[in-house]
């Protein structure tokens, strides 16, 4: 279940917490100390939080027309980048006007929880994103990445965080992520160099502290640690879910990966404070044919 949570009793890995903003924080495109705390704090003990309704549901749209119809281009190729199990599809939003918007990729609210969370200088590497198409598979238990440093005995503080803006409410029925709260903070959580989680070590997890479900409605935001234990579930409607993925790392990480954007696009990011590592591009069809079908270990990932 999820809630909208009241910041002065942060508590509890049974339900998801919600944060609303206040009518001053939407003034100033600022959170106050109190919910910043109350984000920090959630996404340190629970593993994530969700910012309810701060992006304009007309972006949201708008992405949406142009997304069905690029999932239909990426549909038709030899190899759809299926992750893990067919249906989980790596889509890409469009990286050129008319659909750049600062409240999707440079949202102040959340870019001040990632600067809180991981430190000044977090930045951006990723605008990507999974749609979970009609009849899609369960997919395995997984992280998107382990701890910074192997062997250690008590957990680490994040180093990235996954920010996930659903286009439209996200439901059980069209396949909403599931979340084990609390699971970031367990050590050696992978199996090998494999980011699925051991079956052994995931049926004991569940005895204690079970999976929930990542219902988002249109315009909340979703920011989770990126060792979070999670996986696509199956959608059972007639409509895509198309999810946009950001993942803001901590200022010490290697900058590997740059989002590559329309010079007019950069041009528009630039004037944003942006937390963004954004290159240009001449190639704008990069982002509809760049992901291939994936079931692959740790080493690699974004």
């Amino acid at each position: 279940p999820s809630r909208v949570y009241l910041c002065s009793s942060v508590t509890a890995l049974d339900f998801m917490i919600t944060l609303e903003l206040t009518s001053k924080e939407r003034e100033d495109s600022a959170l106050s100390a109190t919910t910043l705390d109350c984000a920090e704090k959630a996404i340190r003990e629970d593993g994530f939080v969700v910012l309810r309704d701060v992006v304009s549901h007309e972006h949201l749209d708008a992405l949406w027309d142009k997304m069905l119809e690029d999932i239909a281009t990426i549909l038709a190729l030899p190899e759809p980048p299926h992750q893990f199990v067919y249906g989980n599809v790596q889509q890409d939003p469009p990286p050129l006007p008319p659909y750049i918007f600062q409240d999707v990729i440079e949202n102040p609210w959340v870019n001040q929880i990632s600067r809180r969370v991981l430190g000044e200088g977090a930045y951006n590497h990723a605008y990507s994103g999974n749609t979970n198409i009609p009849g899609s598979q369960l997919q395995p238990v997984h992280v998107d990445n382990g701890d910074l440093w192997p062997g250690m005995t008590s957990p680490q503080p994040a180093q990235h965080l996954v920010v996930n803006i659903p286009l439209k409410d996200v439901t059980e029925e069209n396949g909403s992520i599931e979340l084990w709260p609390g699971s970031h903070l367990l050590m050696s959580n992978v199996q090998g160099e494999d980011i699925k989680v051991d079956p052994d070590t995931l049926a004991a997890r569940k005895e204690t502290v079970p999976p929930i479900r990542g219902n988002t409605e249109r315009g909340s935001v979703l920011i989770r640690d990126m060792r979070a234990w999670h996986r696509g579930t199956p959608n059972e409607t007639d409509d895509p879910r198309f999810m946009i993925a950001l993942v803001h790392s901590a200022f010490f990480m290697r900058h590997t990966r740059q989002p590559a954007f329309s010079q007019d696009a950069c041009a528009a990011l630039a004037e944003m404070n942006p937390l963004t590592d954004f290159r240009s591009t001449d190639d704008l069809t990069h982002y509809l044919t760049r992901h291939k079908s994936y079931d692959y270990p740790t080493q690699g990932i974004i």
